[in-house]
């Protein structure tokens, strides 16, 4: 049985940047944790869900939380959705940074955040952003701030980065006033799995049922996640970095800016990625986007755990038919027929749990090394069952040895008569043979060809 997950990030002291739209939250997130992690746009809104990222300072880390810009009007879309995620990272910081614009002032939104911060009973420092020019620095003197309650603002640029050094300064002291303090975080190596699909397939429930916590906003309305956001959790002794991602659909159909910087950002995240959890939606057939999305996963060369979701509406649960869907699949994937399926229900939770160990064999089956001896006997054995096809040309190729170039994912070289072609269902006959011999499971094999030299070849060469 797989215990429950745990979030690693929680042990660390939680700032949390909290104010209205368009004051520079999202860069400023950005400045401290020092990645392009949180998308930065001028389009009130852009960030929904919660994002979280471990910090450093002095040596030390603190987990940072960037939240989406408030209103308090009905007139953005998500709006109750993004005060919710709001709450939650106020719930669980240790100090708010209430972020504000020092070239527009403070607004009628500062003012009702102000009065709603003061009930949290939490240290605040209050931040003025966009000081991009030291002639706005003056500013921090108006009474307007003082009226807010929570002192003098330090005025950083988070676009120069101005002054944000004596912001990490100031939010280091406070932090260590505090029972949580910062510390230094022990670096894991971890699984990287990402979650990835067309819109609406159940992703972003998905990655809420394995991190074990609401991290990501649930919404039926299409492209909600508009980045990627990702939480390291252990579970046995194993420690995964989960990635929920943006869902992706054809470019004729993407719109706007956001969208493509979010489907942008999606498809990067398969490079960084070991696994692909591949969702498809269980009450719809499969689409030409989602053949599109799979092809790119095995050009990219992730191993790939297709998850059929929302299994809890099937018409049927029987054996017979989960088989003959997974036939289906196969073949409208041909190209992923080294994917382990699973059926589940991310909602209520069905079958989630079986996901964990599939992750785990799929990263097993990906660092697997074969040794010479080893490859050369299985090549022997295998060339007697089938003697190799020939492509085009009238000699008949012969395969001279095979072995492995890397792992992670599993490479191999093989090295065939010169003057001579091999087919590539021969090719593909090899590599299906190397998974049913040594395992591979859930992983690609990357396979290059080679002609032999006009000197004579041997193993060790």
């Amino acid at each position: 049985m797989t215990s429950p997950a745990k979030i690693i990030d929680q042990e660390l002291p939680t700032i949390a940047l909290v104010g209205r739209v368009n004051v520079g939250k999202s860069s400023l997130f950005n400045k401290i944790i020092e990645q392009n992690l949180a998308l930065v746009s001028d389009i009130p809104g852009t960030t929904r869900t919660r994002n979280m990222a471990v910090a450093t300072w002095r040596g030390k880390n603190f987990r940072l939380v960037d939240t989406g810009g408030l209103t308090f009007s009905d007139d953005v879309v998500l709006e109750d959705d993004i005060i919710k995620q709001t709450e939650l990272a106020l719930k669980e910081a240790d100090l708010i940074l209430f972020v504000a614009d020092i070239q527009t002032g403070i607004l009628p939104q500062e003012r009702e955040l102000a009065k709603r911060l003061r009930n949290k009973r939490k240290p605040i420092l209050l931040v003025a952003n966009k000081a991009d020019a030291a002639a706005l620095f003056s500013h921090i003197h108006d009474t307007e701030w003082q009226r807010l309650g929570f002192g003098e603002p330090i005025p950083v640029s988070a676009s120069n980065g101005t002054n944000v050094g004596d912001l990490l300064d100031a939010i280091y002291s406070s932090l260590n006033k505090l029972p949580r303090r910062p510390k230094k975080l022990k670096i894991f190596n971890p699984i990287k799995v990402a979650i990835m699909g067309r819109p609406n397939v159940g992703k972003s429930t998905l990655f809420n049922a394995l991190v074990g916590e609401e991290r990501v906003i649930v919404n039926p309305m299409a492209h909600t996640t508009r980045e990627p956001h990702d939480t390291l959790v252990e579970i046995d002794d194993k420690h995964i970095l989960f990635v929920d991602t943006a869902g992706i659909r054809r470019k004729a159909r993407v719109s706007g800016e956001l969208e493509k910087l979010g489907i942008g950002k999606s498809i990067a995240t398969i490079n960084k990625s070991d696994i692909v959890l591949l969702v498809l939606d269980a009450t719809e057939p499969i689409s030409d986007q989602d053949q599109q999305l799979a092809g790119l996963l095995r050009e990219h060369t992730r191993s790939v755990i297709i998850v059929v979701n929302k299994w809890d509406k099937a018409d049927d649960n029987s054996d017979e038919f989960r088989n003959n869907v997974k036939k289906d699949i196969y073949v409208a994937f041909p190209h992923l027929s080294f994917a382990p399926i699973v059926f589940v229900s991310a909602l209520s939770q069905y079958r989630v749990h079986q996901i964990f160990p599939l992750i785990n064999q799929a990263w097993a089956g990906r660092q697997i090394v074969v040794d010479e001896v080893t490859l050369t006997d299985f090549l022997k054995r295998t060339v007697k069952k089938h003697l190799p096809t020939k492509d085009r040309g009238v000699r008949h190729p012969r395969v001279v040895a095979i072995h492995q170039l890397g792992y992670n994912p599993p490479m191999f070289e093989m090295i065939i008569k010169s003057n001579t072609s091999l087919h590539i269902s021969y090719v593909h006959f090899i590599e299906r043979h190397l998974r049913e011999e040594f395992g591979f499971f859930a992983s690609p094999i990357v396979m290059k060809l080679s002609k032999l030299k006009h000197h004579t070849y041997t193993p060790q060469e």
